[in-house]
């Protein structure tokens, strides 16, 4: 009899992402269930469109298996649907998948979805575009376009990729305006809207954010020595960096609009390419996710 999971999900898998010993493993552990659970692969975010659309009314629950690319690409088609998203994670980042407690575990996310129990997260929108986890210009995004460009995936890569940007960079300038409130005008290193704590890998960006809060929260690093980027470094993966003096936080309820000169952003890790004002949004109680028993937020 097949299980009762296989009734309920519907798990779509994007070849393409993650690294190697991972997705192996993980797509080697689906195919061997295939009699247990339903699964596709999706090479394309209009496939995965298509997937959601065309087994809409079969599933419940549609598992996102990739990294925080290919979960963006099936949240932003679930958003106010009422279905429910799952991650499994095989990405190099998995930012929103650690947040909301998801492993690359397909015996433990079975049991997840067997239990079918589930809650309302927030969602960003950037000029209308959803965000999950975290969307931002600086550091962070001239990072996720060199890291686009790379050949290799994996942590390592991805240190390499941001020492190698950080060497180069630069201050930019920009505004920030909350509607209501006096315009914000800084140098910065990095700009980011929150909806969770971190951009993957444990490096936690907003240490305080809450990902059904209501609110949004704008995080700017000031310029600082670059002797010091080992500190920065520290911080950012002790949950400490709200205690740096180069670091500045914001809570917003409202729209919140950029404006800057630099056109590079990224937004839950895919380089995007914005020209123009810059509109930030949150939307409450958009998506109703998966609860996993290692949740922290539910």
């Amino acid at each position: 009899m097949p299980d009762p999971a296989s009734s309920k999900a519907l798990f779509i898998l994007n070849p393409n992402a993650g690294i190697p010993p991972i997705k192996f493993f993980v797509s080697e552990e689906l195919k061997r269930r295939r009699d247990e659970l339903a699964y596709y692969k999706s090479l394309s975010v209009d496939e995965s469109g298509n997937l959601i659309k065309n087994n809409f009314d079969k599933y419940n629950i549609f598992i996102a298996a990739g990294g925080d690319g290919t979960v963006h690409t099936i949240a932003a088609r679930l958003a106010g649907t009422g279905k429910l998203l799952g991650v499994l994670p095989i990405g190099s980042g998995n930012g929103f998948a650690r947040e909301l407690g998801f492993r690359p575990n397909v015996r433990s996310l079975l049991k997840d979805i067997e239990r079918n129990e589930s809650f309302d997260i927030d969602m960003i929108t950037v000029n209308d575009e959803p965000c999950l986890n975290v969307a931002g210009v600086g550091l962070d995004s001239f990072v996720a376009h060199s890291f686009d460009k790379l050949g290799t995936r994996g942590f390592w890569s991805y240190v390499w990729v941001t020492i190698g940007n950080f060497i180069r960079l630069r201050p930019f300038r920009a505004e920030i305006m909350i509607e209501g409130e006096d315009t914000v005008s800084e140098d910065l290193f990095v700009l980011v809207a929150a909806n969770t704590r971190q951009f993957g890998n444990y490096a936690f960006i907003a240490p305080d954010a809450v990902p059904n809060d209501g609110m949004v929260d704008i995080v700017m690093l000031k310029p600082f020595p670059k002797l010091l980027f080992p500190v920065i470094i520290y911080q950012l993966f002790t949950k400490r960096l709200g205690t740096s003096r180069y670091y500045r936080h914001i809570l917003a309820d409202r729209q919140v609009t950029i404006r800057t000169k630099e056109t590079r952003f990224q937004i839950d890790g895919e380089p995007v390419t914005i020209e123009g004002d810059v509109r930030i949004n949150i939307r409450k109680n958009a998506l109703k996710v998966l609860k996993t028993r290692r949740n922290k937020f539910a």
